[in-house]
């Protein structure tokens, strides 16, 4: 049986509630930090986790999540400004084991990582995808010529 972790997501758009949602589902602790109240919206019936709504580069709203006690922080709203200070100071003044940031920006992934906060970047992680498809459609023809 798996360790149950205690999980803050700050954002809960489509990738946040989808993401809080599953961890939910699979029995983590999961808190959900949004500004806007309406984002709860996106959560389904079944989350069992908690909802924080404010500004999470506001201190009083992080020791409201707790973000002390976290195993992992997930910050992935639509801003990487936001991001990356939410991630910095998860890692740095609450001393978060894992932090990962979404980036839009391939260019600031460089940035964050020399600051210490992993990243994931849905601009790379599709190119790297679109050129896998070429690459084996590509095999694939030549395959076919032999």
């Amino acid at each position: 049986m798996q360790d149950n972790l205690y999980i803050v997501i700050v954002g809960c758009g489509r990738l946040g509630s989808d993401l809080a949602n599953r961890l939910s589902r699979e029995g983590h602790l999961v808190v959900v930090i949004d500004h806007d109240e309406s984002a709860f919206g996106n959560l389904s019936h079944e989350f069992s986790g908690f909802r924080v709504e404010g500004d999470a580069t506001q201190l009083a709203v992080l020791n409201k999540a707790k973000l002390k006690k976290s195993d992992l922080v997930f910050a992935v709203t639509h801003e990487d400004n936001m991001n990356l200070m939410v991630a910095q100071v998860a890692h740095k003044i609450f001393n978060v084991p894992r932090v990962l940031a979404r980036v839009f920006d391939p260019r600031r992934t460089q940035a964050y990582k020399h600051l210490g906060i992993e990243t994931v970047c849905p601009t790379t992680v599709a190119a790297e995808l679109f050129l896998k498809t070429v690459a084996n459609y590509e095999a694939s023809k030549k395959g076919n010529k032999s």
